[in-house]
This record gives C-alpha cells, sequence and structure tokens, in this order.
C-alpha cells in the first residue's frame, strides 16, 4: 500500500517541510556523494547512529567493516551528535525518495497546524524517540541507522491524531494487480503502524542491514503522545475549515 495524495489542503506554504526536504538532498548529494560507494560507505560509517556506540556496549577502538574498504572504529563520544546527523542520511536513491515522499504528503498538514518552530522541534523529538526505540531494542547492535523515516513516522503518528478522517488515495497491489482506493486517514495509518510493529517483532534480534522497524514504532507513538499539547488550536480550527470549504465548493 503506497499512499499518493490526500484531501487535506494547507494554508499555508510549509516552510519547514521544504526545509527539512531540502537538507535531506543535500546531504544525500554534498555529503554521499549522491550514492557513491566510498562517500555512502564513510558518511554512514562516520555520521550514522550505531546503536552499540551509543549505549557503549562495546569497548572504545573496536573495529567492524562497512564494506568498500571502509572500517569503523567505535567512538562512544560521537553518537550524541550522530542521533541527529543520521536522521538526514540515507542508503539509497529509494530509500531517499520514499521518504522524502511520505514527509511531503504528510509533513505540510501537520506543519500547518503549529507554529514553524514548533513543528521543527516536533519532528526532531520524534527522531531522537525514534533511534533511542531502535537502540534499547537491540543494544549490542553494530549495524549503522540512517535515514528520515523515525521522525516521519512521528509526523504520521500526529496525523491519525489529528486528521483521522481524512481520505488518503493508495496504490495497493492485489495479487498481481495494481488497484487504486481511497482510505480513511486512520485505517491507512493503523495498517502501515501495524505492519510496523509486526515486522519488529518478527525481526527482533536479527543483525544485519534492512529496515528500522522500532525506530519506526517509536517515532510514530511518540507523534500521537505528543503532538496534542503542541498543537495551536486557532491554526488547527482554520485548516480544518479551510479543508472543509474546500470539499464543498
Amino acid at each position: 500500500m503506497f499512499p499518493y495524495h490526500d484531501e487535506n489542503e494547507t494554508q499555508r506554504t510549509p516552510l519547514v517541510t521544504f526545509a527539512l526536504i531540502a537538507l535531506n538532498v543535500a546531504a544525500w548529494v554534498l555529503l554521499q556523494g549522491a550514492g557513491a560507494a566510498m562517500p555512502l560507505a564513510k558518511s554512514v560509517c562516520e555520521l550514522g547512529l550505531i546503536p552499540a556506540e551509543l549505549l557503549q556496549t562495546l569497548p572504545v577502538g573496536a573495529r567492524f567493516p562497512m564494506g568498500d574498504g571502509i572500517v569503523c572504529l567505535t567512538d562512544p563520544g560521537r553518537q550524541l551528535g550522530n542521533v541527529l546527523t543520521s536522521m538526514f542520511l540515507h542508503g539509497s536513491w529509494m530509500h531517499l525518495l520514499g521518504n522524502m515522499w511520505f514527509l511531503w504528503l504528510f509533513g505540510n498538514n501537520i506543519e500547518d497546524s503549529m507554529n514553524r518552530g514548533t513543528f521543527l522541534a516536533f519532528y526532531l523529538t520524534c527522531g531522537l524517540a525514534a533511534a533511542l526505540a531502535q537502540a534499547f531494542t537491540n543494544p549490542t547492535s553494530v549495524v549503522p541507522m540512517v535515514g528520515a523515516s523515525g521522525a516521519i513516522s512521528g509526523v504520521m503518528g500526529a496525523y491519525l491524531v489529528l486528521f483521522p478522517r481524512v481520505r488518503v488515495f493508495c496504490v495497493v497491489l492485489l495479487g498481481i494487480f495494481l488497484t487504486r482506493m481511497a482510505l480513511p486517514a486512520w485505517m491507512m495509518l493503523l495498517y502501515w503502524a501495524f505492519i510496523q510493529l509486526a515486522s519488529g517483532v518478527v525481526t527482533a534480534g536479527v543483525e544485519g542491514g534492512g529496515i528500522a522497524f522500532w525506530a519506526h514504532v517509536g517515532g510514530f507513538l511518540a507523534g500521537v503522545v505528543l503532538v496534542k499539547p503542541l498543537v495551536r488550536q486557532d491554526l488547527l480550527l482554520a485548516h480544518r475549515g479551510h479543508q472543509w470549504q474546500a470539499k464543498r465548493s
């Protein structure tokens, strides 16, 4: 199931959402060489989040290979900063494009319901919660975690709370056929969250590359819990009123 459109129009230009997308793209091109092997491996090693470093479950100076001749040395001191930098790195073009699409689709409406600075703080806090969730569920992992999906999961959790009945249009694979359907946001988002939770349980304790399911779960729950106190009610009501008028004009 892949969402491609919602019926939730915004009233303000989503400047913070645009800026976050631009920063992710800039990091991919300038720091990660747009996926070139050596800059990609080096950036993931030096700026990615490694749970075993963050939680200091490995001795300082321990080595682990990253491929392409890159060998990482453990350095717990750098990991506090890497919690932030890892949110702006990605592992492939598809990883980047998929995350940025979800950020655009759901982030503009959440930004539209908050002060811009508050939205940025909310986004980064959800990313922090996601990183900690992944680290504590696999504290000895030396596999670096990169990607904006933990923070974006928080945005999706906020969308569930604020706009549960808005229709989201999705492409759905039914057997060998692709079809389109419109689902209420609560159905699409709870289905997505269930898949992340179930996948996290099934892959618990499995070391290796792949998807950080517990980061998605942690970010999503953080978004659900944090969003209500941070919303500006006047902006939210105006946003919903604009949405109502747009549907009936």
